[in-house]
């Protein structure tokens, strides 16, 4: 609790509170957009963050992630669009509730599901984080190594449809990290007699494009035009609906915390998850999909209780959750932080004051979303051939400032349409950006251990906590191969009959 004080005294000056309602703006901006995933908007705005302190450059950058998740509910509802992949599932109760003329009472019950499925993850972040932390404290190289070798393995496995599919994406951004300079010898690799290429690549002008150029591009293959936004009145449930909602809010917190705990998972997994479990509960399960306001309560709360638990593995254990959550960590290396167990100790105001602005951030989308959700759904009536230009002068700009350099937006359009084809073939990204932030990390951890046992990569299987990681890593690799192959079958299996 002292510490938690310590973050809200660093929260709440001007300069973080400014910042913090500048971040969450943005999110809510970049959710309410069809074209934009957070992913996106946050790798296209980490560039702004280059001139500013550690402390608010994360406070901003975690307010459009979690803010953006607030964003995408309100589009959902009134336009039957959601704003990004997690709020999919909203549609299906939201959209007929605001059809039915109750577009208040849905978006009223979503945000304050949101408030408190996001409250109670980062409480959990407060009181879970620093006991993670403290066994993380016994880590050396080799259980590092084992770690990232885990985190990797759980993404490759749980992202995409397609287990080889991710193991491609996964080897292309390992491969991409190789490039430049050995952290041991210094001999310079894969530069190809590019001079800028000596440091390796920049992650920034590659996040920029693998997400935001590339989500560009998919969006101007859209033809959606809006000339209406539903009238919105009423945001509180009728009376006979708050004890079925609160159950619901109940137990999509505790799904979305949990699911974020799970390196490799997504926000669109816990809303899934919560939206089934609704259904099956249900005393009228025929209800749902023609405006059950549970089917908007749970999912809603699950989506934004996950984001708080995905930064529990991030601040703890240095390991990406999500792209967003990579994305982050780039950020946090970028301004000479180090996410693990050492943060709590080295910089306990820094974690605690971005822990506490998570609370202030929250309670400020809670009044954003309800009086003025109105205004924001009418960001869509802005045509996308005007939007999208000046979000590419935008990312543009954003790229040359990383090194004033040329080089970095050929760097940027080249992941654009790279990220393009990913995503038009059905590669997924997120493996690829995840092993490009984390390969640096773990290649340097394996080259430690190395040292320390003389060459002897058995020694480090043989220690009890990196043996039994990379026994994990094993199983979950092993697993996700059996799963995919029998889905498979059973998809050709079903063909056959039909």
């Amino acid at each position: 609790m002292d510490n938690l004080l310590l973050g809200f005294q660093t929260a709440l000056t001007w300069q973080n509170l400014l910042f913090c309602l500048i971040g969450v703006s943005i999110g809510m901006l970049v959710g309410v957009l069809p074209g934009l995933a957070p992913s996106a908007g946050t790798a296209i705005l980490l560039p702004l963050t280059f001139s500013m302190e550690a402390t608010p450059a994360i406070i901003m950058l975690s307010g459009i992630y979690y803010g953006a998740m607030y964003g995408g509910t309100i589009t959902s509802i009134l336009l039957n669009l959601p704003g990004e992949a997690a709020s999919a599932i909203t549609c299906l109760d939201g959209h007929p509730m605001a059809q039915q003329g109750r577009a208040g009472a849905a978006l009223g019950i979503a945000g304050i599901g949101s408030f408190i499925g996001g409250t109670v993850s980062i409480i959990g972040l407060s009181f879970i984080g620093p006991a993670v932390a403290h066994q993380a404290l016994k880590f050396g190289p080799p259980e590092y190594f084992a770690l990232m070798v885990l985190g990797m393995t759980l993404v490759v496995g749980l992202m995409g449809k397609s287990v080889l599919r991710g193991l491609m994406s996964a080897l292309i951004g390992l491969n991409l990290a190789l490039i430049g300079m050995d952290p041991v010898s210094g001999i310079i690799r894969f530069d190809f007699d590019i001079t800028k290429l000596n440091n390796g690549l920049d992650f920034v002008p590659i996040v920029m494009g693998l997400f935001g150029i590339s989500d560009i591009l998919l969006s101007l293959e859209s033809t959606v035009i809006f000339d209406k936004i539903p009238v919105i009145k009423g945001f509180l449930p009728r009376r006979d609906e708050w004890i079925p909602s609160l159950k619901a809010i109940i137990r999509g917190t505790g799904i979305g915390f949990f699911i974020g705990l799970i390196p490799g998972t997504n926000s669109i997994i816990p809303t899934i998850i919560s939206y089934s479990v609704e259904k099956k509960v249900a005393k009228d399960s025929s209800r749902f999909g023609k405006g059950a306001i549970e089917g908007v309560a749970g999912p809603e709360t699950a989506n934004n209780a996950f984001c708080g638990a995905a930064l529990i593995p991030l601040f703890t254990l240095g390991i990406p959750t999500s792209p967003v959550i990579a994305i982050l960590l780039g950020a946090f290396i970028m301004h000479g932080l180090a996410p693990g167990p050492q943060l709590f100790v080295q910089n306990p105001e820094f974690v605690w004051g971005v822990i506490a602005s998570m609370f202030v951030g929250n309670l400020i989308l809670l009044f954003m979303n309800l009086p003025m959700a109105g205004y924001w759904a009418k960001i869509m009536l802005i045509p996308f051939k005007l939007l999208f230009p000046i979000v590419l002068a935008v990312t543009t700009v954003g790229a040359y400032s990383v090194s004033n350099s040329l080089f970095d937006i050929g760097v940027m359009i080249v992941f654009g349409v790279i990220g393009y084809l990913f995503k038009k073939v059905d590669l997924p990204v997120a493996p690829l950006i995840l092993t490009f932030v984390l390969g640096e990390i773990m290649e340097s951890a394996l080259l430690q251990s190395l040292v320390i046992f003389k060459g002897d990569f058995a020694a480090i299987v043989m220690r009890p906590i990196s043996g039994t990681l990379l026994g994990l890593a094993v199983v979950v690799l092993v697993a996700s191969i059996y799963s995919s192959v029998r889905n498979k079958r059973g998809a050709l299996e079903s063909d056959v009959e039909m």
